[in-house]
């Protein structure tokens, strides 16, 4: 959209009086859905508990569902820029030595194909583009303590510096993480059936030359104990995610002094400090959850808010960049009066079943795969890896492995009123 169709279609939005958006949550999510809603014209009061963007090293790579979202958003092409796009994973045994591989770029100039760029600089990417629209305002600081309805209108109340702030819209969508404030309001405290498994994952940001031992773009290390994720993240070859494997039950600070011994642990190259430099490290648990309902009334869940998953495979993140895309042409259509206030039902009922039917048991399975059978004999027994192997002489198969997680893509443009 241009410059001028955008103030235009920003000005028509105000003199028409269309939707107001309450979006409670300002990681790339909540951000993300700001952005293509203040782009078609509808207002938004975005809120965020915190003071500032989040900088933990979360996940980082983007599949083509979430390339999708973010070309309609208008950011893809600085993605890619300050990201890159990879052309490979693999997954090996402890020792290095490849199990099977799998390449990305088959495909060629795929518009969609998978983009790394950690969710940090996403976020930080999408801030710069959310503050140039008029039809934004950001509430940092604004922690979220009661909602409700009344009439056509739902609302929240924020905690802040300046006290209680009461803010309202035609809907509020709770885009609030794992932990979301929102869902615990209309569902309970204990609204996130699922479980956290028996495992747990550190997460590092390290500058070190995997290539240098033969490492792929991507790399998953298929072990009983020492099952772990090497991938690299940035333009610069030696910035990497390890995600490593854990005792559970740790804090943070035992997990940190650990970090040394388990590097040492895992590598064959038998890591010492002196050889690389870790620039980020977090533990996270493993959880498989999902809320009981996307909406309730005027208010909607989204992203991690609404489901999280174990991250081998990028669902979770790809998932949630999927709803986000959802949702947003449900809301679009209303505003555009194009579709009723039972779309929003649609949403609910379809990005739910996708979370319960692909994302819970394909993360299950890629997780499982990590660290529940012989290295030695996984290439001939696991069926998925069989599949690789069918495509690395099957030109046609290994592009249909490509586009695997389109899956997650729905078109909610479909329910819109036939004119």
């Amino acid at each position: 959209m241009s410059a001028s169709n955008m103030s235009e279609n920003q000005d028509s939005a105000r003199s028409r009086g269309l939707l107001n958006v309450v979006v409670v949550g300002a990681g790339p999510s909540g951000i993300l859905l700001s952005i293509l809603l203040a782009k078609h014209g509808i207002k938004v009061d975005l809120l965020e508990a915190t003071e500032t963007l989040d900088e933990q090293p979360r996940a980082a790579h983007y599949a083509s569902p979430a390339v999708y979202e973010l070309r309609r958003a208008g950011i893809i092409d600085e993605v890619i820029e300050r990201g890159f796009k990879p052309s490979s994973g693999c997954w090996r045994k402890a020792s290095g030595e490849v199990i099977v591989g799998m390449r990305f770029d088959v495909i060629p100039d795929d518009p969609e194909r998978m983009v790394v760029l950690p969710l940090d600089s996403l976020g930080k990417l999408m801030y710069s583009h959310l503050q140039k629209l008029q039809l934004v305002t950001v509430k940092w600081g604004h922690r979220v303590v009661n909602i409700g309805e009344e009439g056509d209108k739902a609302w929240v109340e924020a905690q802040s510096a300046w006290g209680l702030v009461r803010v309202e819209g035609d809907y509020v969508v709770g885009a609030d993480g794992a932990t979301s404030t929102i869902r615990k309001l209309l569902f309970g405290p204990n609204s996130f059936p699922g479980e956290t498994l028996d495992a747990a994952i550190v997460a590092t940001n390290v500058i070190h030359d995997f290539s240098q031992y033969g490492y792929w773009d991507t790399n998953y290390l298929v072990d009983p104990k020492n099952w772990c994720m090497v991938a690299r993240i940035g333009r610069d070859d030696h910035l990497y995610r390890v995600s490593y494997s854990e005792v559970p039950g740790l804090t943070a600070e035992e997990y940190k002094k650990r970090q040394p011994a388990r590097y040492k642990e895992i590598f064959p190259e038998n890591l010492e400090p002196s050889q690389y430099t870790i620039t980020n490290i977090s533990p996270y648990k493993l959880q498989q959850r999902c809320a009981p309902a996307f909406r309730k009334g005027r208010f909607l869940l989204a992203a991690d808010a609404a489901h999280v998953c174990n991250p081998f495979g990028g669902l979770g993140l790809t998932g949630g960049i999927a709803d986000i895309g959802s949702l947003f042409d449900c809301l679009n259509g209303i505003n555009q009066n194009i579709a009723d206030d039972s779309i929003l039902d649609k949403y609910a009922e379809i990005r739910r079943k996708l979370y319960v039917d692909v994302i819970d048991p394909t993360s299950r399975e890629n997780f499982r795969r990590l660290w529940d059978q012989d290295p030695d004999k996984a290439r001939e027994n696991d069926e998925f890896f069989q599949t690789l192997v069918k495509a690395e002489t099957d030109e046609e198969l290994a592009m249909e492995l490509t586009a695997d997680l389109n899956i997650l893509r729905h078109d909610f443009t479909q329910y819109y009123n036939k004119i």
